[in-house]
């Protein structure tokens, strides 16, 4: 195969190649190297890589498999990891000076569990300033000009650029469905807690989740596999038995799938297109969708989230802050100012709505599989803006999952994602509906 050819592969494509021995991983990752060599001094999606070492770490799987040793179900693969989660090999620095040159002794637990599947961890990719607003130097793939969102920035550009079939990346409000909408991949918010988040950037225990990007269901799936999981060093995770996303993702589900389209209280900062692409979008799905308002009371939730993360960011950057707060990006600074103003007594009342909102969402998955709304305002936007996540405050905010799914296109031919959100811990059953939506609207 050409280098082209090879990293067009899906991940799922590479590790049956990589088994039955058509190529080794070496040469996969060579070419993924390759391909970053050729187009990231443009897209500028990796801060930290180092060819030779993932070089060698693909001979190691590659002997390990010519041994006959057990190989696990990223056998090879090379992912990108977002500059939050700790890396024994690889600097950790979050996006900002104040960390320059942190070289964690240890991996993250879901670093340590992908190499633990064989998979090839290639380098870190760009995240904003502390996983908030203050944008890296990442490009849009699909268009130099515009922003490809923010803060998992470099991992949905590498995605999208083909350098990599996978990446992890972390959210707290929408860090990971406003990139991968933007930059047209695959990516999946799980529920809160599914994933592992020890060794990773803190911003908000009550909020943060780790999530992933792909080409495909199919390659979410298969890595979520390997990164779910319970985990003691993180009290959010439970210990319960996963399911097996890979094959549950493409059952055909018992019934036709029905869906609820929730336009949120803010479905007015949704673009004049974003409105048009949906409306259409509903009514070719006719009966399979019902539109559904959220109480009044819901219009809240948007403030109860920026109170929540806040009062969080405040209190767990606050090391950062004494240690070098000239450093941090004045946006930032004013965050965790107000942050430290707000009261006690107002940050427990968004705490415990919280659970009110995701409480009042749960009944309307016993009429419907999924919700459906917009996985941002509209397309990327020109410039260095990372682009609007309110789209995504209210599902962090009650630690449903939600996945994007690269559907439809707006201005210029740009990406425009579509945003389901499932029941808590019903992440197979949303990836199944995703799969459903998206073979429904591609027949």
């Amino acid at each position: 195969m050409t280098d082209e050819e090879l990293t067009g592969l899906t991940a799922i494509e590479a590790v049956e190649h990589i088994a039955n021995g058509d190529f080794s991983s070496e040469e996969y990752v060579g070419a993924c190297l390759d391909r970053i060599a050729a187009i990231d001094g443009e897209v500028h999606a990796f801060v930290h890589l180092d060819p030779d070492a993932a070089l060698a770490q693909a001979r190691d799987v590659d002997e390990r498999r010519r041994d006959g040793q057990p190989i696990g179900l990223l056998h090879g693969i090379p992912v990108a990891i977002k500059d939050i989660f700790d890396t024994a090999d690889y600097p950790t620095e979050c996006g900002t000076a104040v960390l320059k040159g942190r070289q964690p002794v240890q991996d993250a637990t879901a670093v340590a569990r992908l190499r633990e599947a064989g998979a090839i961890i290639i380098g870190k990719t760009v995240t904003t300033e502390c996983a908030y607003f203050s944008p890296g130097p990442t490009r849009n793939p699909h268009d130099l000009t515009r922003t490809p969102g923010g803060s998992s920035s470099g991992s949905a550009a590498a995605v999208a650029a083909a350098m990599v079939p996978l990446a992890v990346g972390s959210q707290t409000n929408g860090s990971i469905i406003r990139p991968s909408a933007f930059c047209g991949v695959y990516g999946v918010k799980p529920s809160h807690g599914l994933i592992s988040r020890h060794g990773a950037l803190m911003l908000s225990q009550a909020l943060d989740h780790v999530g992933v990007m792909a080409r495909s269901l199919a390659d979410a799936a298969l890595i979520l596999e390997v990164l779910a999981g319970y985990d003691a060093a993180d009290s959010d995770t439970r210990p319960v038995a996963a399911p097996d996303y890979l094959e549950l993702v493409a059952d055909v589900p018992p019934v036709q799938p029905r869906l609820a389209f929730v336009r949120t209280p803010v479905w007015d900062k949704a673009d004049a297109a974003t409105h048009a692409a949906f409306a259409e979008l509903v009514a070719s799905l006719g009966d399979q969708v019902t539109e559904i308002d959220l109480p009044d009371d819901y219009a809240a939730a948007w403030d109860d989230h920026h109170v929540v993360m806040a009062t969080d960011m405040a209190h767990n950057l606050n090391p950062l802050l004494e240690r070098g707060g000239d450093v941090l990006s004045q946006q930032l600074r004013d965050l965790m100012a107000e942050g430290r103003s707000i009261p006690a007594v107002r940050y427990l009342k968004a705490r415990q709505n919280a659970k009110s909102y995701a409480a009042g969402i749960d009944h309307l998955f016993d009429d419907f599989d999924a919700i459906i709304t917009p996985s941002t305002p509209g397309v990327a936007p020109v410039g260095d803006a990372t682009g609007s996540p309110v789209f995504n405050s209210l599902w962090s905010l009650t630690g449903l999952p939600a996945v994007t799914l690269p559907m439809l296109a707006g201005e210029g031919g740009m990406p425009l994602g579509v945003q389901l959100i499932g029941a808590a811990r019903g992440d197979a059953r949303l990836l199944r509906t995703a799969n459903w939506l998206v073979e429904q609207v591609d027949s």
